[in-house]
């Protein structure tokens, strides 16, 4: 009687997962280019640091995205007020 039982139960639970309903996973979107790269170039990790560090265009030619960075400004000046020491 309690093999009957599970059985039944086992089957049960077969059915009801054949009509239940499969979520469907979107894919994440693609990072968005870097500043100044082509429309359709893919991005380029080439220290695999995991920041683009430039773009290949559609003919295979890597383009660097290199940012100018300005120089640091330099120490101020010293000031003619204080003790001697």
């Amino acid at each position: 009687m309690r093999l009957r039982t599970i059985l039944l139960a086992g089957m049960g639970a077969i059915v009801l997962t054949a009509c239940a309903k499969k979520e469907e996973v979107a894919a994440a979107p693609p990072p968005p280019p870097p500043p100044g790269a082509v429309a359709g170039s893919i991005a380029a990790d080439r220290d695999g640091d995991g920041i683009v560090d430039g773009y290949y265009t559609a003919d295979g030619m890597y383009h660097a995205n290199a940012v100018p960075m300005p120089p640091p400004p330099p120490p101020p000046a010293p000031t003619g007020v204080g003790e001697r020491g």
